[in-house]
């Protein structure tokens, strides 16, 4: 037997996508954001609405940076999805995050948050929310990379959102081989 929710945004894994951007000012500002993806091989779709501070840095600069959440910033992620930047000059420094611009595009990646994309805006569509950017790099802290040089995510502990309950929850274990484990059934 199955409940039924009605036509809901309700999936599973939701990613937790914390948007910075600089102002006019080169004031960092950093806004949480859940309804995205990849969209393109080199393109990244999130719904964001035109009222929010960073949509509105982001137009005027035309760049962006796009980091995962992690476990261990889980306060301050969370902090930045419910404080304005219209109300809260200063939100991204009372979340504790700390800037460093990147090299590839106008845009602030957070010290404290270890994956991000580096995006350049391609557009933004006002009438459905939709802001497309093309992904120029994708920058690591070395800290959580694994013997190999690749990401370990024991060391990221990224998270997801779970609209269900409205909960974050960290990513688990190893569970499989991707493109690899289902060519047993071939």
């Amino acid at each position: 037997m199955r409940k039924n929710f009605g036509a809901k945004p309700f999936t599973y894994p939701q990613p937790v996508f914390i948007i910075a951007a600089y102002d006019e000012n080169h004031i960092p500002n950093a806004m949480n954001a859940a309804w995205g993806g990849i969209s393109e091989m080199n393109e990244i779709s999130i719904c964001v609405s035109k009222g929010h501070k960073t949509t509105a840095n982001i137009l005027k600069r035309k760049a962006f940076t796009v980091s995962m959440a992690e476990a261990g910033q889980v306060v301050a992620c969370d902090y930045v999805g419910i404080v304005s930047g219209n109300k809260v000059a200063d939100k991204f420094a009372r979340a504790g995050f700390h800037a460093t611009r990147s090299e590839f595009v106008d845009a602030p990646l957070i010290d404290e948050l270890s994956v991000a994309m580096e995006c350049r805006l391609k557009d933004y569509n006002p009438e459905t929310s939709i802001l497309r950017g093309e992904i120029v790099n994708v920058s690591v802290d070395e800290r959580v990379l694994g013997e190999n040089g690749k990401v370990d995510a024991s060391k990221v502990v990224p998270i997801i959102f779970d609209p269900f309950n409205n909960d974050y929850l960290k990513v688990g274990e190893k569970v499989g081989n991707a493109f690899s484990d289902g060519k047993i059934l071939k």
